[in-house]
């Protein structure tokens, strides 16, 4: 499967970017803002493409043309104002799902927040961000794609250890950007888990029998 990633200069896109670059089972296709930024996907061996989620929802399916899965792990990133996060983490991401409808790219993974899908868990110190994820994936839902969201809990940059916990109402914790980009590797592929959302925070469980068990 040919994957899109969008967001792959992020820190969990550059894990992801890595980890289908050495599959066997998938290509990958780097989305970038920035011509300069294609010189830390050669290393890997990985396809790139310059696109602006900004721009026009014709500039990103020129820049998805020809995958199989999109993956959007893009962000506003936590220095910007609320109106780069509407414009990346909300109109960014609808503008990809109307993207992949119009190309015919049924698989969507969409990278979320733990709790984004209840408001009354929302932190008041990132509300625009929550509400941002909150009707982005409401977009997806109502899309006809076979969506998984992955709601990770707060993001660090330890090492991964391979072992998660998965599931539709967890308790806010924290896990690596590594855990997150492989858990959404090993998601690709799982039927069960489409047109369905989990939350995801560091476990003792293998990430794809925690996977199996949602």
């Amino acid at each position: 499967m040919k994957v899109f990633v969008v967001g792959a200069n992020g820190q969990i896109g550059q894990h992801l970017v890595r980890l289908l670059s050495e599959s066997k089972e998938h290509s990958v296709r780097a989305m970038i803002r920035k011509e300069e930024q294609a010189k830390a996907f050669e290393q890997w061996g990985a396809e790139t493409v310059v696109a602006n989620l900004e721009g026009s929802v014709e500039g990103i399916m020129e820049a998805a043309n020809g995958c199989e899965a999109i993956v959007f792990t893009a962000g506003s990133g936590g220095h910007t104002g609320a109106d780069k996060t509407i414009l990346v983490d909300l109109d960014g991401a609808v503008k990809t799902i109307e993207a992949a409808e119009q190309l015919g790219i049924m698989r969507f993974i969409m990278v979320s927040s733990i709790h984004a899908n209840k408001r009354e868990k929302w932190s008041n110190a990132i509300k625009p961000y929550h509400a941002a994820k909150y009707y982005a994936d409401k977009a997806l839902i109502a899309s006809r794609l076979n969506y998984t969201i992955v709601r990770p809990g707060a993001l660090v940059n330890e090492p991964g250890t391979g072992k998660v916990s998965a599931g539709e109402e967890l308790a806010r914790g924290e896990i690596s950007r590594e855990d997150v980009a492989a858990t959404i590797a090993a998601a690709l592929n799982e039927e069960h888990i489409f047109k369905r959302g989990f939350d995801l925070v560091s476990g003792e469980t293998p990430i794809t029998d925690a996977l199996k068990s949602i």
